[in-house]
C-alpha cells in the first residue's frame, strides 16, 4: 500500500508539474500563431495520439517529461535530435502533421517578443500553479495564517533584551526582506552565530535593529538550537489576506531555491546535499505518508522550484533562449544555430552530470538512512 501511495502521488506531482509547464509554451504558440506540431506528455513510446487543429497530441509511456514540437525551431537535424532525447522513437521524429493541416507560422517567422512568451509561458504556468494551489491550502487548512507581527517577547528572552519588543513588524532580517512568517525562521536558521541584523516597523516608523541575540539550548542529539523567543499574531481568514499571503508565499518558495543556489556556489551548502529524482520521490513518499495536505505543499516547492530553476539564463533552460532571443534583439539577426546547438549540448551534459551525481547522493542516503 506504502509504494502503490508514493507512486500515485510521485505521479500526481509530477504529471501536474509537467504538463502545466509544456501547456504554458502550447498555449502561449497557439496563441502566437505559431505551428504546433507536437504537443507531447511523457517520454518514450506512444500510448495514444490525435491530430487535432494542426497538432498531434500524444500521451507517452512513461510520466516524466515532455516536449512542445514547434514548425522550424532549429535545424531538421536539431529537431530529430531534441525529439529523440525526449524519448520519442526514430521513426516518430518526423513531422506528424501534413502541410494541408498546419494552422501556425514556423517558429523563426515569429516576432521575437512572441517567441520570447512562449519561452517564458512555461515557467509563468508553473508559477500560477502554484499560487492557485497556495490560495487552496491557505484558504481551507486548519493552523490561522502567521503575521509578521510580535505578540509577545518570552519574559527574560535574549531578543527582547537586545532590541525586539512586543508590536514590532518584522520587515527584514539580515537585509533580505521577509514576507511571510516563514521567512523569518528560514532566515534565522541561516545565521551562524544566533545573532542577526533586524529591520522592523514600529509605531509606525522603520527601526534598524543591529545584533539582535538569541538564546540557545542544547537539542537530543547534543547540537546547539536556537530558541525564538517570541511569537506572532494571528491573521483573520479573509479573502484579502488569503490572496496576499499566497502571494507572498510564493515569493518566499522562489527566494529559498534561490537563496539555496546562491549558498550552494557560495559554498554555504555542501554538494553533497544536492538531491535528484530518487530524493524528490523518497520526499514525496514521506509528504504522502502525512496526507493530501502534505503532498499538495510538495507540489507547491516543485512546481515553483521548476519555474525558477528553467528561468536560469542556462542555454539548455529556457532562461538560456531568452538570452539568445535578447542578444538577438541586439544584434538584429539570429544568433549563430551551431553555437547554440553545441551551448546547449555543453550545459545539458554538465546538468545531467549532476543529475546523475544528485541521484548517486539520494541512493547512498536512502541505504544509509539519510533519506
Amino acid at each position: 500500500m506504502t509504494i502503490l501511495l508514493t507512486i500515485l502521488a510521485s505521479l500526481l506531482v509530477f504529471g501536474a508539474v509537467i504538463a502545466v509547464h509544456e501547456f504554458g509554451h502550447f498555449a502561449a504558440a497557439k496563441l502566437s500563431g505559431i505551428q504546433v506540431n507536437e504537443f507531447a506528455i511523457g517520454m518514450g513510446p506512444a500510448l495514444w495520439k490525435k491530430i487535432a487543429g494542426g497538432t498531434q497530441y500524444t500521451l507517452r509511456l512513461l510520466p516524466v517529461g515532455g516536449y512542445v514540437a514547434m514548425e522550424g525551431e532549429g535545424s531538421p537535424e536539431s529537431n530529430q535530435a531534441e525529439r529523440a532525447r525526449d524519448g520519442q522513437p526514430e521513426e516518430e521524429t518526423e513531422n506528424p502533421i501534413p502541410p494541408d493541416q498546419r494552422t501556425g507560422i514556423p517558429f523563426p517567422e515569429a516576432a521575437i517578443w512572441k517567441r520570447a512568451i512562449v519561452m517564458a509561458a512555461g515557467p509563468l504556468m508553473n508559477f500560477v500553479l502554484g499560487f492557485v494551489v497556495l490560495v487552496g491550502l491557505i484558504a481551507f487548512r486548519p493552523e490561522p495564517i502567521a503575521s509578521r507581527v510580535i505578540y509577545e517577547v518570552e519574559e527574560g528572552a535574549l531578543c527582547g533584551q537586545t532590541g525586539l519588543e512586543a508590536g514590532d513588524e518584522i520587515v527584514a532580517i539580515n537585509g533580505r526582506r521577509c514576507f511571510v512568517a516563514n521567512d523569518i525562521l528560514y532566515e534565522l536558521a541561516r545565521t551562524r552565530d544566533t545573532q542577526a541584523d533586524f529591520t522592523v516597523r514600529r509605531d509606525g516608523r522603520l527601526l534598524e535593529l543591529p545584533g539582535v541575540r538569541f538564546d540557545t539550548y542544547t537539542g537530543e542529539d547534543g547540537g546547539t538550537r536556537m530558541n525564538i523567543g517570541f511569537t506572532v499574531y494571528a491573521l483573520a481568514r479573509t479573502p484579502l489576506n488569503v490572496l496576499k499571503e499566497s502571494v507572498n508565499s510564493e515569493l518566499y518558495y522562489s527566494r529559498i531555491i534561490f537563496t539555496s543556489l546562491i549558498d550552494l556556489l557560495q559554498g554555504r551548502e555542501s554538494i553533497n546535499n544536492l538531491s535528484g529524482p530518487v530524493g524528490i520521490v523518497s520526499a514525496i513518499s514521506q509528504a504522502a505518508s502525512y496526507g493530501l495536505t502534505d503532498v499538495v505543499e510538495m507540489l507547491v516547492l516543485i512546481t515553483v522550484n521548476l519555474g525558477v530553476f528553467n528561468l536560469l539564463p542556462i542555454p539548455a533552460l529556457d532562461g538560456g533562449r531568452l538570452v539568445f532571443l535578447g542578444v538577438e534583439a541586439v544584434i538584429r539577426r539570429p544568433v549563430s544555430e551551431r553555437l547554440q546547438e553545441n551551448l546547449t549540448l555543453a550545459t545539458f551534459i554538465l546538468l545531467f552530470g549532476l543529475m546523475i551525481f544528485a541521484t548517486y547522493n539520494d541512493v547512498i542516503r536512502l541505504f544509509t538512512g539519510g533519506l
